[in-house]
């Protein structure tokens, strides 16, 4: 078994030259995009799967309340030193006022792991959970049901891999179908997201945005997404709290465990073999 991290993708294929007898990678990432095309036949590919659930899961959580309160706006204000309450008094100069969650419906794409745990931090503040996963579940609506969920909802949690179905899954009449005034935060991959599309319905004023993930990644410093309006940009660090370490190591140690007692393993991604 062989662990690893995104900055050994580049090192894959002299390790495997080196290591002929590999039959299983664990990644300690979520998403294993960048590691599938690069996977042999007769190796197993397993995710970091639960590991990055509290940290991705509260990212979410920080982004949707700071965007519903209107932190970044305020930030601004204390950088200015500027006392001004209009947004707090309702100024209808300002399109999005604050908002709280209680009774707001949020759709969450990708209701896997990670947005089980969004959907369990959620709950505590009163707003109406909808799982949309590829194939219909009993905890989750079909993503053929988007066209009847976007309108409906007040914030869209996108946590899809990225893979060919996926990618730019949500474009130009995806954003078109959210409601006016919605957030779409984005905490899966940048590339799942048509950038484009998202920038225009931004520069519009008809939603809101929080994004972990963009396209490209790293984002220049001159792309314009930095300068649209009602968006919150983070570098990609959802995941990157103290404890991850700590938590995909003993992860790790049960995979070891379970692979050497003929287990089967957890997270398997890839379909090329079995162990």
């Amino acid at each position: 078994m062989m662990l690893l991290g995104p900055e050994h993708g580049d090192d894959l294929p002299a390790l495997f030259k080196k290591l002929p007898g590999v039959r299983v990678v664990q990644t300690f990432s979520a998403g294993v995009d960048w590691l599938l095309p690069r996977i042999p036949p007769g190796v197993v590919l397993c995710s970091a799967v639960g590991v990055h659930d509290t940290g991705v899961s509260e990212w979410v959580m920080t982004a949707i309340l700071a965007m519903q309160r209107r932190l970044p706006d305020f930030i601004d204000q204390q950088r200015r030193a500027e006392w001004n309450r209009d947004i707090a008094e309702g100024d209808r100069s300002w399109v999005h006022p604050i908002e709280d969650l209680e009774g707001k419906t949020v759709l969450v794409v990708g209701y896997g792991s990670i947005g089980r745990a969004v959907a369990a931090r959620l709950a505590p503040f009163g707003a109406r959970v909808v799982g949309v996963a590829q194939h219909p579940r009993d905890d989750a609506q079909p993503t053929d049901a988007l066209p009847q969920l976007l309108p409906e909802a007040d914030i869209v949690v996108n946590l899809l891999p990225l893979t060919k179905e996926t990618e730019k899954f949500m474009d130009g009449r995806f954003i078109g179908q959210m409601k006016a005034g919605s957030l779409l935060v984005n905490a899966g991959r940048g590339k799942t997201v048509d950038t484009d599309a998202l920038l225009a319905a931004l520069q519009a004023g008809r939603i809101r945005a929080a994004l972990d993930v963009t396209d490209p990644e790293p984002l220049p410093s001159d792309h314009p997404l930095w300068r649209a309006p009602n968006l919150l940009i983070t570098p990609h660090i959802a995941g990157a709290v103290a404890e991850w370490e700590r938590r995909a190591y003993r992860f790790a140690g049960e995979q070891i465990r379970r692979f050497a007692s003929g287990r089967p393993l957890l997270g398997v991604r890839s379909d090329k073999a079995a162990v």
